[in-house]
Parts: C-alpha cells; sequence; structure tokens
C-alpha cells in the first residue's frame, strides 16, 4: 500500500512538471508556485532541456554573442555596508581613492586597444559625491573620447544621489543622459526582497526603490540589465519573487522602449567577506548553478537574452549553460575589482571566451551593449579564429 501511494505521488508529480513545462514553452507566465515545483520535482535535464527550447524561441540560431568592456571603480568609498563586499572602505580609509582623469586616460586607452568603447562604471555610495561631479566626470569622459559608451552607475547610486540632491529620480536620469549616460547596469539587486536586503546590505536603497528607478529608466528608453546574486542567506522562494518582479517591471515597460535588455545570475563570493565570518558561505553547486540558470529562462518569459556568469562559477558550468537557456558569454572583463576582491580568480582573453563559445557548439558573435550584433575590431587581441585554427592553438599549447 505504501509503495503504491509512493508510486501514484511520483507519477503525480512527473505528469504535473510536464504540464507546467508545457505552459512555459507556450511563454505563459509561471507562478512562484510552479516556479518552487519545478525546481523541486523536475529533473535537471527536463530543466535544462526546456530551457534550451525557450532560448530558441527567443534567440534563434546558433550564435552566442559577447562583449568587449572594461569595469572601472569611480571610487571605493561606499556607505551601504554590504556584507558580501570587501572593495568598499570608509571615507577616511588610507585606501580610500576616487579615480582621477588621468587614470581613465589610461585605462580608456588601453579599452581602445583591446577594441573595445564601452565603460562599465560603477561608483558606491559616496557621501561627497553629488550629481554635478558625475555629470562633469561623463561630460569629460565624453569630449576626451567621443566614441566612448558609459554603461554606468546603477539603482542604488541613482536613488541615493536623488536622495542627496532632493531630486526625482527622473531628474536625476536626464541630467545624467545629458552628460553622457548610454545605459544603466542592474547593479545592486542581489535579492529584491527586503527580509534579505536588510541582512546583507543595510545601507542599500530598499527593493522598491531599485524597481523604481528601473521603471523610469525604462519609460525615458535607457537600455537597462538586470541582475540576482545567489548562495548566501536567501531561499529559493525568494530567488524565485525576485524573478517574477523583474518580469513584472518587464511587462510594465513602454512597448517600444528596450527595458531589460538581459540577465545575468551570478554567485555570492565569500572569501573573507563579513558574511563569511559570520558563518555565511557559498554553497552553489555547479547543477545549482545550471538548475537557477535554466529556471530563470523558464520564469523571466519575456526578457531575451540570459547571460551566463563564467566570472563567478567558471568557464566549465558557464559552458554547459549553453545548454540550459543562456545565449550570452559576457564580457571579457579586462578589469574587475569587486568580485574579485572577494575570491573570483577566474579570467579570459578575446581569444579565450570565442575559444570556450566555440568548444561549447556554438558560434561567437561580438556585440554592443544593445545586443546589436557588431564586426571584430581589426586587432590580434579581438581576432577570432576558425575553429580549425582554435584546435590547432589549442593542440601547440597541449605540445609544450
Amino acid at each position: 500500500m505504501l509503495f503504491y501511494q509512493y508510486f501514484c505521488r511520483v507519477v503525480g508529480n512527473i505528469m504535473e512538471v510536464r504540464s507546467v513545462l508545457r505552459k512555459a514553452i507556450q511563454l505563459e507566465p509561471l507562478s512562484l508556485e510552479e516556479g518552487l515545483f519545478l525546481y523541486t520535482h523536475a529533473s535537471t535535464p527536463d530543466l535544462m532541456y526546456t530551457a534550451h527550447e525557450l532560448r530558441k524561441v527567443h534567440v534563434p540560431g546558433n550564435k552566442v554573442t559577447w562583449q568587449i568592456d572594461r569595469n572601472v571603480n569611480i571610487t571605493n568609498v561606499c556607505i551601504s555596508g554590504c556584507k558580501f563586499c570587501n572593495f568598499h572602505c570608509g571615507l577616511h580609509s588610507d585606501s580610500a581613492f576616487i579615480t582621477t582623469m588621468a587614470d581613465y586616460k589610461v585605462k580608456i586607452e588601453e579599452l581602445e586597444r583591446y577594441g573595445g568603447n564601452q565603460l562599465l562604471l560603477q561608483g558606491g555610495l559616496h557621501p561627497h559625491l553629488g550629481l554635478s561631479y558625475y555629470e562633469t566626470l561623463f561630460r569629460e569622459l565624453k569630449s576626451m573620447f567621443p566614441n566612448l559608451k558609459l554603461h554606468a552607475l546603477g539603482p542604488p547610486e541613482i536613488a541615493f544621489i536623488a536622495r542627496k540632491e532632493n531630486l526625482s529620480y527622473r531628474q536625476v536620469l536626464e541630467k545624467l543622459v545629458e552628460a553622457g549616460l548610454d545605459s544603466l547596469p542592474g547593479a545592486g539587486a542581489e535579492i529584491l526582497v527586503d527580509r534579505v536586503r536588510k541582512q546583507i546590505s543595510p545601507g542599500k536603497p530598499d527593493s522598491q526603490a531599485w524597481l523604481d528607478v528601473m521603471a523610469e529608466a525604462h519609460r525615458m528608453g535607457l537600455a537597462t540589465s538586470a541582475t540576482m546574486m545567489i548562495g548566501h542567506i536567501e531561499t529559493w522562494a525568494e530567488r524565485i519573487e525576485h524573478l517574477i518582479k523583474l518580469r513584472t517591471l518587464q511587462y510594465q515597460k513602454p512597448k517600444d522602449a528596450f527595458g531589460f535588455l538581459n540577465f545575468i545570475v551570478w554567485t555570492f563570493q565569500d572569501e573573507g567577506t563579513k558574511l563569511e565570518r559570520e558563518g555565511i558561505t557559498n554553497t552553489v553547486t555547479p547543477e545549482e548553478y545550471v538548475r537557477t540558470l535554466a529556471l530563470c529562462r523558464i520564469m523571466l518569459n519575456n526578457i531575451q537574452n540570459i547571460q551566463a556568469s563564467w566570472l563567478t562559477v567558471g568557464v566549465d558550468t558557464a559552458q554547459l549553460c549553453l545548454h540550459a537557456g543562456a545565449n550570452d558569454f559576457g564580457s571579457i572583463m579586462i578589469e574587475e575589482n569587486v568580485v574579485s576582491s572577494a575570491g573570483a580568480k577566474y579570467k579570459m582573453d578575446a581569444y579565450g571566451i570565442q575559444k570556450a563559445i566555440v568548444d561549447a557548439g556554438f558560434e561567437p558573435q561580438l556585440r554592443n551593449q544593445r545586443y546589436e550584433h557588431i564586426a571584430l575590431p581589426d586587432c590580434e587581441f579581438s581576432r577570432i579564429y576558425s575553429i580549425e585554427e582554435l584546435k590547432q592553438k589549442t593542440e601547440i599549447a597541449a605540445g609544450n
């Protein structure tokens, strides 16, 4: 009798999983309960298969996109108190800095030698830097480098500046766009549930502020991205709640607006962080990351591009994600300081990222922030190789 009951329950779960996955394939929005049910009961192959089928609906073909950009920190002074960040420091710390224009010039010239023209600028919540500082910075950078694209700040910084200047989010964004802002990164989302944010990012604006800034950016027609950091104190239900909030906001964007052009899920890096000292470490396995990314593709039925975070999970796991819903491999990350300071040690150049995509069975395609396909720059750093050349270089390296 017990075996029969168990058998009926298993069969019932299998049938329910298939029903929910069929709903997902039809691009119907799944509820929080349905998302949790899939993660609990669907097999990893079923999640991967469904997510890959959805990837083909959103992004047909065999191309996997990638990008050349540089992540530069405006300052390391930040009062948000994030327990997962080793990079920030106090205003009067001996290590405090604000990047100088001379430093920007050196970094951007190197970026251009690599064939890139986008700067990911992240600033943190510096109590002494107001709107006029960022306006002046953006204008000076665009004056020196007219072709430079600024993918800059993020919702927490915008909300912080607005509160500091007693302005609306719209007013801050309009002034920054006028000064040269091209697109808004999805930084500072972590988990869009205030129970989590109050514990890991006590000084950051709440989840509604993050969403409200993005809603305003979408109404203005700015291209934006969205992120989620997993592997700390969040529950699976809170991960899915985060995804549903992003999906809902995407539905609300104006019809012709870019909205969220892509979504990245990355893992908490715990090395030396305050969270680690409190006993919280990242336990996300490669399989859990793949399942999570697949479920993100399934839940986010209205966000076209899903990026695998090779920077935090490694190349092998990221390659597997290309068969589990991801269609983008991110950037070569000429410079990255925040995640690296907490233990992320993976590095890739243009050759490496193209080879990783080819080895996974796909065709590399360089893109810009708007996901427009662009030609490879005429420089050795970024040249693409045929599959035969890639194999030959791999054999030569193995022989050495």
